[in-house]
């Protein structure tokens, strides 16, 4: 009647996990961005910003995406994809030089980023 309709409940499930993805992306962007790399060379503290910027950009992204979602497509698989190569990335980083401290709080945001990826992409196919 006039109105847009309303959400399905599988675009509501992606709406919110991109916007908790945008939330921890520019949290997490604005964090890293100005506390750099402590305790470390010029070069790897420039490459560690750079990547809080892109982190940010991301999370300016995720949160564009949400609140478009009825028009999003393609880029919800991609934003879910991307979500899970950070994740893979943590594991290769724990893998090969191990778990940091507090082991919590780096499983914390692992856990998410290896499940999220496939909630996102299966909400987002069921919305068709």
């Amino acid at each position: 009647m006039g109105g847009a309709d309303p959400l399905l409940l599988s675009q509501i499930v992606v709406r919110l996990c991109l916007f908790l993805v945008a939330a921890i992306a520019l949290t997490g962007g604005v964090l890293q961005f100005f506390a750099g790399q402590p305790h470390t060379t010029p070069r790897l503290d420039n490459v560690h910003r750079f990547m809080a910027g892109i982190y940010f950009s991301t999370g300016l992204i995720n949160l564009w995406a949400a609140v478009t979602i009825r028009h999003q497509g393609t880029l919800v698989y991609l934003l879910a994809f991307g979500i899970l190569l950070a994740g893979t990335g943590r594991l290769l980083s724990i893998r090969r030089v191990g778990l940091p401290e507090p082991r919590f709080v780096w499983l914390a945001y692992l856990i998410p980023e290896l499940i999220l990826p496939f909630v996102i992409a299966a909400a987002h196919y069921a919305s068709g």
